[in-house]
């Protein structure tokens, strides 16, 4: 499957590697979306599928794993302020390069931008949260998530088949939408609002505080390594800020010299 991680580095490797595999399949999404809006493929069956439930699932595999993890990884982490500071000055570098250069294609309010202001939250509450029994923490934080999901919509779902809007007036301006109060007129080809997203961040810090005391699966399965993966997972935010640019330059060459 892959080598173990070296006796006393303390890593996780195994974190890496699911990050990796992620990765990979954010590349692939992206790619995706660049050939179906950008080069505009003519193949009905690919956009059906990307366009499709299918496709929408995919995505969403793809930010409730990032989202986990990076909650997952909060205890794991000596230098939370700083992380906190830098995921968020990735996620203002994007805004302001799309919407300088994409404008039409501009990301505002990114996933970078709410992990970020995720991990400030938890360096400034970190141990009042540590406090919370695990389990509690954890059930509470998953369904919180479930009630808020479609707050973008304008209501809440208590249970299956019980909503509650929201009043129309809470929707306006900048500050409202990056709450989870989506503004009518506000546009952002990746949009990850504070609300519903801090509930999956929380469910997955607690998560770690339900597992960590589990010795021999810390030894054991957390310790698997698969090299290209983890390294991929190692560099997720220089991965995560490249890729994009390099698909994009490859599609334009596509258009202009190949196709």
């Amino acid at each position: 499957m892959g080598r173990k991680q070296t006796a006393g580095t303390g890593r996780l490797h195994l974190l890496d590697t699911i990050r990796g595999i992620t990765l990979i399949s954010m590349i692939l999404y992206h790619l995706s979306w660049d050939l179906v809006y950008i080069v505009q493929i003519q193949n009905p069956n690919f956009i059906s599928f990307y366009e499709s439930r299918r496709g929408f699932v995919w995505q969403q595999s793809i930010c409730w794993t990032f989202i986990l993890l990076s909650g997952f990884c909060i205890p794991l982490s000596h230098k939370r302020w700083r992380r906190g500071f830098v995921v968020s000055g990735a996620g203002l570098l994007v805004t302001m390069v799309t919407l300088a250069f994409l404008p039409e294609d501009r990301v505002v309010f990114g996933v970078l931008t709410f992990i970020g202001a995720a991990m400030l939250l938890l360096a400034l509450l970190y141990r009042p949260f540590s406090k919370v029994p695990p389990f509690v923490g954890f059930l509470v934080s998953a369904y919180l998530f479930y009630v808020f999901r479609w707050v973008n919509a304008g209501f809440l779902q208590l249970i299956p088949g019980k909503s509650i809007a929201f009043p129309q007036s809470l929707y306006h301006g900048l500050p409202a939408t990056f709450l989870g109060f989506m503004d009518g007129t506000f546009y952002s080809t990746d949009y990850f609002s504070f609300l519903p997203w801090i509930f999956l961040y929380l469910t997955g810090f607690f998560l770690y505080g339900l597992i960590r005391g589990d010795k021999k699966t810390a030894g054991g399965i957390w310790s698997w390594n698969i090299p290209p993966l983890s390294f991929l997972g190692r560099h997720s935010l220089l991965v995560y800020l490249l890729h994009q640019p390099v698909i994009y330059m490859c599609c334009v060459l596509y258009m202009n010299y190949i196709r």
